[in-house]
């Protein structure tokens, strides 16, 4: 039977004294072939129950699902049920702490269920919850109707401007409560904008009191586990929708945690008594993904970057939302080269016109997919205003920067010569009236914020 190994074991495969790559491990990382009648790839282990060798072993396996006792050295939690653990599940999870370098992880049946399980595991009536802003609608839709019911507060802090400059006025917003956790999304949805992960980790800690410190949890979905590492800058959770990059292909909803032994331990269990595991054909797609994210992601940057240089010049194009085309006298420049190790394949752009403009461009594409969702191998593109972020009031998506004309665009993996000919012919069918003509791009512009409200 396949089983998880301990991490020791298999976090250091060497060639000699060559500590392989993490997309070289894609391909074995936690997985004997030996355990699975020489299988080279693993198995889908389709079953709701394990069989015990023994009812002592039934024992021990209960004993650490129900958090009854501590592990022994060297001792994992053994297979019981597939609701909490199975080992398409379990080898996957193991495989996804390498990029990040995380010390453990969970997998979820979707983005949305790793946000609430993580989320639902650390904070508590009457707590305060920090948050940036603008988040994934999705998220912003639990916070502001799911958790307030339940006696959380939401109070927000616009990403893309330095923490320094607003942490007085935060302070005072809280006024003495217990931070429950802090949640931050950066890149932001759909804006582009960054969030200082470290700035947030001192913040984090300065709200601590007695034994409680506020969990900080990074939503690192639009930069993926390549491109940005929140842990090495202070996060104690990183969250994914592995729907995207992960996955990949635009045929599978997965979600992600990782970070601390004890951090994730404490999401693993909640996870097992809401249901909110991936599934063991969910669990086997993402091992065969992660073999080519790099391959994928990479190739995804580099159009991104013809792509946003395409639209950047275009006169139909207002204003350019991209991490690659941040300048030096950027207020978030410090923070890009410090934070990201790319720029990433999003690309959110205004087009003159407003909601009209935006939608004759989106009506007019022939290559790219007028679709929801981003990190797939084809490109797509969306109206946030009316779409991902609908629920937001007219007033709040100004105040974040979602105007009517933006458009966000995940470039795929085709040849980035036939998107932007996609991209011009679509721009040429906008009905030109009443566009201003353009004296220079606007690259990477922040999104004009005022000082948040408290919710």
């Amino acid at each position: 039977m396949t089983r998880r190994k301990s991490h020791p074991r298999y976090k250091e495969r060497r060639i000699g004294q060559h500590v392989l790559k993490p997309e070289s491990q894609m391909m074995g990382y936690g997985y004997d072939p030996m355990l699975s009648e020489g299988a080279v790839k693993c198995p889908i282990f389709q079953t709701s129950t394990f069989v015990f060798e023994s009812a002592e072993a039934g024992k021990k396996f209960f004993e650490l699902a129900y958090g009854l006792r501590e592990p022994g050295p060297g001792e994992t939690p053994g297979l019981i049920y597939s609701r909490l653990n199975n080992p398409d599940t379990e080898i996957l999870e193991d495989r996804l702490t390498l990029w990040d370098e995380a010390e453990a992880a969970a997998v979820f049946d979707s983005g949305m269920a790793a946000i609430a399980t993580s989320l639902f595991t650390f904070v508590r009536p009457g707590d305060v919850l920090v948050h940036s802003d603008p988040l994934y609608g999705g998220t912003e839709f639990f916070l502001d109707h799911v958790l307030s019911d339940f006696g959380v507060t939401p109070i927000r802090f616009p990403a893309g401007v330095p923490l320094a400059g607003i942490d007085p006025e935060l302070r005072t917003r809280i006024g003495g409560r217990r931070v429950g956790a802090v949640f931050i999304e950066t890149p932001a949805n759909p804006t582009n904008a960054l969030v200082d992960i470290a700035d947030v980790a001192r913040f984090a800690r300065s709200q601590a009191s007695g034994d409680h410190r506020p969990v900080v949890m990074v939503d690192n979905t639009f930069l993926g586990p390549l491109w940005q590492h929140p842990l090495k800058h202070g996060a104690d959770l990183v969250l994914y929708s592995a729907t995207k990059f992960i996955g990949g292909h635009s045929d599978v909803i997965a979600g992600a945690a990782l970070g601390r032994h004890d951090v994730v331990e404490r999401v693993r269990r909640l996870r097992g008594f809401l249901g909110t595991l991936a599934s063991p054909w969910t669990g086997w797609l993402l091992l065969r993904s992660l073999e080519t994210l790099k391959m994928r992601m990479t190739a995804q940057m580099k159009n991104a970057r013809y792509v946003a240089d395409f639209l950047a010049d275009h006169p139909k194009v207002a204003a350019m939302h991209y991490l690659g085309h941040i300048e030096k006298d950027h207020p978030m420049y410090a923070t890009y080269r410090r934070q990201c190790l790319g720029a990433g394949s999003l690309v959110s752009f205004e087009i003159q016109g407003g909601e009209p403009a935006a939608f004759q461009f989106l009506n007019s594409l022939k290559l790219i997919h007028l679709a929801v969702s981003l990190g797939g191998t084809e490109s797509l593109a969306e109206h946030p205003a009316t779409m991902t972020h609908a629920d937001l009031p007219a007033d709040e998506r100004e105040r974040m920067g979602i105007t009517p004309g933006m458009v966000r665009l995940s470039v795929g993996v085709e040849h980035y010569q036939d998107i932007i000919a996609d991209l011009e012919q679509a721009l040429e069918a906008v009905d030109s009236a009443g566009t201003e003509e353009k004296a220079a791009p606007r690259r990477a512009a922040p999104p004009e914020t005022t000082p948040a409200r408290a919710v």
